[in-house]
């Protein structure tokens, strides 16, 4: 049993290994730097992308109201200049 399973950590660390390797093989084709938008072939490499932090209650219960702050300043100003 103990064997089955050293083989098949192998495995996953073999297939790791290649998908770096190709990884590696496509930055290297490549060597300019780049602008804009990564490459397709990052984002199937498993790259690392940044996730936004989620917002805490009182932070969006404050955005909440500068919003309607901003909206009433909004329908005063469209209503001073209709009349």
């Amino acid at each position: 049993m103990e064997l089955v399973r050293i083989i098949a950590e192998l495995r996953r660390e073999r297939d790791a290994i290649t998908q770096a390797l190709s990884y590696l093989e496509h930055l290297a084709k490549g060597q300019g730097k780049r602008r804009g938008r990564p490459p397709a072939f990052l984002a199937s490499a498993g790259a690392v992308l940044r996730t936004r932090k989620p917002f805490s209650d009182a932070t969006k219960k404050k955005m909440a109201a500068a919003q309607k702050r901003r909206w009433a300043a909004y329908r005063k100003d469209r209503e001073k200049d209709a009349a």
